[in-house]
């Protein structure tokens, strides 16, 4: 376990009391999962939710890496007999991966450097001699001892130039003045990104980058994301600056002490060396890193967001839908499901062009909608989506059916309809029929559904293919498994694809929950499935109350309270003289029942829980289903207009603002600044994906196929605050005075002069300041670049021979 020193460095960092995030890490330790903690640990863990659980969990993590790099790197010290008591001290007091590297750097065994070179040759003592600054002997002089022809040594300067390489990584390896400069470069350094030479002219994306720069400590994720991508596209290049010559100031200072004396020009040759040939661009990338890390963890968490919302969108629930997979050439695939998702019969319609076959594809969607008593049509948003939704509409209208018509996201459709789980599924169906039976799905039930796709194809996301592939796939897994978990499972209807994702369950046991399931029909007990192979007691206990069975004869399993809460229940309904089945749903049975004396034995978030459980068994949270309208009007970007008002569903959320699907195979942008009349930090907190929002569009380049979007043009502008006017000082003054002024209107009646007004600036004068350009900074022309040998030389004719 951690020390009490790491718990409570744990609990500052995510804002938790040290108590529940020790008992949360020990009961992660023992094994638990997170929803499970979240749902049925919450006395333990004080009701943290499972983010916070999860943010702790990483936190551990981290320190527990760290815990074991940190005995690594004391060992290969010590084995070098070089680990001081000081140096121990550092090492045990870092709590940071990038500062426990500076401290391990100098020991670290490393490729051949021209300072390992020099060191081999035995120049680390004239190196020492010129670090210390205290010798007599000029440096010229006490370098030509260490001349050597068999060490390759054959001059004074090239003596001096090996000691300088030793100085100069020496400087460069010094943990303090790695932090100093990583530091100033998070906090003062600046990226600039410029166009690629040669394509200053060329149309791209990027083209707000080609002369660009942004402060290091407030670069949004998407720009550095966008920027990153540029540069690997070949049409950017980017740099992180830093004011060098302040920086390179700051270290002479450091290192020489006395800027007179005979050593300040050979050590200023030496820093100036390790700054630009080591420091500088050590640290350039280790800022890089960080800006590459911090962008990725600021999308993946757009990620999971954004999935999290459509995961949870509201189900159609359990009745008959009709998916249609639009197509132009080949034709729309119709698949019809029953209320339980089970496919029923496919058709291929023709109602666009080149055919157009209006009322053969009438016939044919008219029959299955009436054979099949379909309540629902659902449209994937796919090529000529629009065409069909106005058709199906219009089969609707005419016939009077009471069936509601919808545009869904079919992102990831078609992968999930040619992966293995589908062809297993429906061995015999062409994969686009596959994408049709998955599009009716997603009506009914869109979690159930979408968890069948990989996450990272469903689209959500901001720069989902630039982020480290490893960390999406382990958070997006994270956000199934807590939305599956937090809506609970019907243990008879539920896939392998759902079952696996719920607490202490994976794959292989939910293909034993499957086959159970075949072998011995529908379960009728939670006890059941200590019957399964490898359901123990351990997985029992994290996942049977997230396991549901609707016609379970104990109503308790058809609940979310778990089995280890039954007795708790069965003493509740006995204190009222009656049976769990007459207190289930009965709310006036389940007030009257003194809940506190229950709390010393269940805890007080747990009774909670129980007690709507009782009121509303097996309650889904998700929200309810609204079908959103879209304007019959407008099927194509073309017929997008600047000042139309249209009705859309949000399909992505960014920093940057929110996408939305108007109907028209080209999702519009709301930028951040167009969400909402009041200030929106976080284009998160005003909408989410699955919402459906009204817009007014600004602005369409059909060319480059970009909608602007506002959603606050068509809010009501909220009331400007009128503030309160000041009340007029009011001065006392003699009457006799105060006649006598109001009667000439001249100061001079109270006795006072006239107050001299301020010189006011001539207009033209103003004007031309204004909008006088700035000068444009001189830039000093840089010295000739000279070698390392010249340095010395020149070093050696000033000072070297002189003293």
């Amino acid at each position: 376990m951690f020390s009490p020193e790491l718990l409570l460095r744990i609990s500052k960092e995510v804002s938790a009391q040290v108590a529940r995030v020790e008992a949360t890490l020990k009961l992660l330790d023992e094994g638990a999962t997170v929803p499970f903690i979240a749902r049925y640990r919450k006395e333990a863990t004080g009701n943290l939710d499972d983010v916070k659980i999860r943010d702790i969990d990483e936190r551990g993590q981290y320190y527990a890496e760290l815990e074991a790099r940190r005995a690594t790197i004391l060992n290969s010290i010590e084995k070098q007999e070089k680990l001081t008591d000081d140096l121990r001290s550092k090492i045990l007091a870092c709590f940071s991966k990038s500062e426990l590297e500076d401290l391990y750097l100098p020991y670290k065994p490393k490729r051949k450097t021209k300072a390992a070179i020099a060191i081999e040759r035995g120049l680390e003592p004239l190196a020492n001699y010129l670090w210390e600054q205290t010798g007599e002997q000029p440096a010229g002089e006490f370098a030509e001892r260490f001349i050597n022809l068999e060490r390759e040594i054959l001059t004074i300067e090239s003596a001096i130039e090996g000691a300088l390489h030793i100085i100069a990584e020496r400087v460069a390896e010094t943990p303090e003045f790695r932090k100093q400069l990583r530091d100033a470069m998070m906090t003062e350094g600046v990226v600039r990104a410029k166009v690629v030479t040669g394509k200053e002219t060329e149309k791209s994306k990027y083209e707000m980058y080609y002369d660009f720069q942004e402060t290091v400590a407030k670069i949004p994720s998407h720009r550095m994301l966008a920027i990153r991508r540029g540069t690997r596209e070949g049409i950017l290049n980017f740099s992180i600056d830093i004011d060098n010559t302040k920086f390179i100031v700051t270290l002479l200072s450091r290192i020489i002490r006395d800027p007179q004396s005979r050593f300040a020009p050979f050590l200023d040759t030496a820093v100036r060396d390790a700054y630009d040939r080591l420091l500088l661009p050590s640290i350039q990338n280790e800022v890089r890193s960080i800006l590459k890390e911090r962008a990725e963890s600021e999308a993946i968490q757009v990620f999971e967001e954004n999935l999290r919302t459509l995961l949870l969108a509201p189900p159609a629930g359990h009745l008959p839908v009709v998916g249609i997979d639009p197509g132009q050439r080949t034709g729309c695939k119709v698949a019809v499901v029953d209320e339980t998702g089970k496919f029923l019969e496919n058709q291929t319609i023709y109602p666009t062009e080149p055919k157009k076959d209006l009322e053969g594809s009438e016939k044919t969607v008219l029959d299955l909608i009436q054979r099949h008593n379909v309540r629902g049509v659902a449209i994937g948003n796919g090529t000529a989506s629009r065409e069909t939704d106005t058709f199906v509409r219009s089969v609707v209208e005419k016939n009077k059916l009471d069936v509601f018509v919808i545009v869904v996201s079919e992102a990831g459709a078609s992968i999930y309809s040619a992966s293995k789980r589908a062809r297993e599924e429906f061995p015999k169906l062409d994969v686009t029929v596959r994408g049709a039976i998955s599009i009716a799905r997603r009506l009914q039930d869109p979690l159930a559904e979408l968890v069948k796709t990989d996450p990272k194809s469903i689209g959500v996301g901001q720069y989902q293919h630039d982020v480290d592939q490893k960390k999406l796939k382990k958070s997006l897994a994270a956000v199934v498994e807590s939305c599956v978990n937090r809506v609970g499972v019907d243990l008879n209807s539920a896939s392998i694809d759902l079952l696996k994702y719920v607490s202490g369950i994976g794959d292989k046991l939910a293909q034993n929950i499957v086959a159970y399931r075949d072998d011995h029909g529908l379960f009728r007990s939670r006890t059941q499935l200590r019957e399964i192979e490898g359901f123990g007691e351990k997985t029992f206990e994290q996942a049977a109350g997230f396991l549901r069975i609707k016609d379970a004869e104990n109503l308790l399993d058809r609940t979310a309270v778990h089995p280890e809460s039954y007795p708790l229940v069965e003493r509740m309904a006995a204190s009222l003289g009656i049976s769990i089945n007459e207190l289930i749903e009965n709310p006036a049975k389940i007030n009257a029942i003194d809940f506190k004396t229950f709390e010393a034995e269940g805890g007080r978030y747990t009774v909670n829980d129980i007690r709507e459980e009782l009121l509303k068994p097996g309650r889904d949270p998700r929200e309810k289903f609204v079908v959103p309208k879209f304007r019959e009007d407008v099927k194509e970007i073309g017929d997008l207009k600047d000042g139309m008002e249209l009705e859309g569903t949000v399909t992505n959320v960014t920093n940057f603002g929110a996408f939305v699907d108007l109907g028209v195979h080209q999702d519009g942008l709301v930028h951040i600044s167009e969400l909402s009349h009041k200030y929106v930090q976080d284009a998160r907190q005003a909408v989410k994906v699955g919402e459906i929002v009204k817009v007014k569009v600004l602005g369409v380049d059909a060319a480059m196929k970009r909608i602007s979007l506002s959603m606050k043009a068509i809010m009501p502008k909220p009331p400007r605050r009128i503030r309160p006017k000041r009340k007029p000082q009011i001065v006392p003054v003699a009457p006799v005075a105060a006649m006598a002024a109001e009667a000439t209107g001249s100061a001079k009646a109270f006795g006072a002069p006239r107050p001299k007004k301020p010189p006011e600036r001539r207009p033209q004068a103003q004007q031309k300041q204004q909008t006088r350009p700035p000068r444009p900074p001189v830039e000093a022309v840089p010295p000739p670049k000279q070698t390392m040998e010249e340095k010395i030389r020149l070093l050696q004719e000033k000072f070297g021979r002189a003293r």
